[in-house]
């Protein structure tokens, strides 16, 4: 999912989900019950971010069998967000992760439109300084992956974003911009579950490419590294997680393909100041269930970032800390909800989580 637009989801959540219905087996006329085939649940959000101000949002979210014979594909996840802040900032995406042929298979869409108004920190001007920009988004994203062995998956993917971004006092002149990109996959995964892992590993790789014969003014890549571990605590309990990533933008990377420290790269900063061309970071995470509903996770990590426009910002080590509260939002499904706040070198930032962090 894009940066642009999960860099807003830092949202609180106003009022829990409601449980899955349940209706008697006509059937059977019997007192058996069974649940829906699909879990709906609406959320109401609001919240504030140093960069967005307010921000008020509704996410429709369900879950659901592909195939409801298919008993070893994890369920699958659609929804939609509409957000809108006081900043006038606005985001509407759909976001799908489907499972199926028995977990052989797994696909991924997402969809995006909206309009930012964020800031980014300028130093090599006479007065360096924070300045605000603007820019409209619209984005397509779509993945496939089949599994080649056991644990193993291999795909491919799609990316299209369209920016026009304009500048606070013209600090750069305003931009258009496209872009195309293919992207290959290699997953590893030995998790014991999608949504809530206790155990088990994933390694995810991706290549990403901006060829110019693919429409693309320049060419650019990117590579993509993930590797998170999950480790079974209080006899399965509880959960502690570990978590490398690293971005890596590689020739002519355009302002808009650029990353920031933040959200699930250490949270702790939401100003949007350390920018650059390629991240690095290591955290952990304690997650503490206290009931079969709801928890508490503690968390830390430090970051680091290349080629920022700020040369000062390059290869320094960035910490964050926090703390979050979980619910669960769907009553077939270990599948949380929740809010984190963190702390970062000089910033601050509120998340609200759509499953965990990582």
């Amino acid at each position: 999912m894009n940066k642009i637009f999960f860099g807003t989801i830092l949202l609180l959540l106003c009022s829990f989900c409601a449980p899955a219905q349940t209706k008697p087996d006509d059937s059977t006329k019997t007192s058996k019950r069974h649940t829906k085939k699909i879990d709906f649940n609406v959320m109401p959000y609001i919240n504030y971010n140093r960069t967005l101000d307010f921000m008020f949002g509704a996410i429709p979210m369900m879950m659901y069998k592909v195939n409801k014979a298919d008993t070893i594909s994890p369920k699958s996840l659609s929804g939609i967000s509409a957000i809108y802040t006081t900043n006038k900032s606005y985001f509407i995406a759909t976001f799908n992760k489907w499972y199926f042929n028995e977990d052989k298979w797994r696909a991924q869409v997402f969809l995006a439109t909206g309009n930012q108004n964020a800031q980014y920190f300028v130093d090599d001007i006479d007065v360096p300084d924070f300045y605000n920009y603007d820019t409209k988004t619209n984005i397509v994203n779509f993945s496939l992956q089949r599994k080649v062995i056991k644990a193993l998956y291999a795909g491919i993917g799609y990316s299209y974003s369209h920016y026009d971004t304009k500048y606070q006092d013209d600090v750069q002149p305003a931009s258009t911009t496209h872009t195309n990109g293919l992207q290959l996959i290699m997953l590893y995964d030995t998790r014991d579950a999608v949504y809530y892992p206790t155990k088990g590993d994933k390694i995810k790789l991706r290549w990403l490419t901006y060829p110019t014969w693919f429409g693309n003014d320049a060419n650019a890549n990117k590579i993509l590294s993930e590797y998170d571990k999950y480790f079974p605590m209080r006899n399965g309990t509880d959960v502690l997680a570990a978590r490398f990533s690293g971005k890596f933008g590689l020739g002519n990377i355009a302002f808009e393909q650029q990353v920031t420290i933040g959200n699930q790269d250490i949270r702790g900063y939401s100003e949007g100041k350390y920018r650059g061309d390629g991240l690095m970071d290591l955290q952990a995470e304690y997650r503490y269930n206290f009931s079969k509903k709801m928890g508490l996770v503690g968390f830390a990590g430090i970051a680091t970032i290349y080629g920022s426009d700020t040369s000062s910002f390059n290869w320094k080590l960035y910490p964050g800390a926090g703390v979050g509260y979980r619910y669960r939002a769907f009553k077939t499904e270990k599948f949380n909800v929740g809010l984190d706040a963190a702390i970062g070198k000089g910033d601050w930032g509120l998340y609200f989580r759509i499953g965990e962090a990582f």
